[in-house]
């Protein structure tokens, strides 16, 4: 599934064996929103991880910021 442009954000869901490797994802991704110095809003229910994109400082809007960490999430699962 790609990523989904909706309400001004990059929203997408991923699905994983158990809470564990959810978790772990969600581990490399806060590593990689530091690099960025661009940060998630997401949730997680057990397996479950939702990741929604916006660029807070430029009106709450999406942007190449976004664009650029949602590439960079897909990469941590190829």
């Amino acid at each position: 599934m790609s990523w989904i442009e909706k309400d001004n954000k990059l929203q997408k869901t991923f699905t994983f064996k158990d809470f564990s490797e959810a978790f772990a994802f969600m581990t490399r991704v806060a590593f990689l929103a530091e690099q960025h110095q661009h940060h998630p809003n997401w949730s997680n229910v057990w397996n479950t991880v939702e990741i929604h994109l916006t660029t807070h400082d430029a009106g709450n809007t999406v942007t190449e910021k976004d664009k650029n960490l949602a590439e960079a999430i897909d990469q941590l699962l190829d």
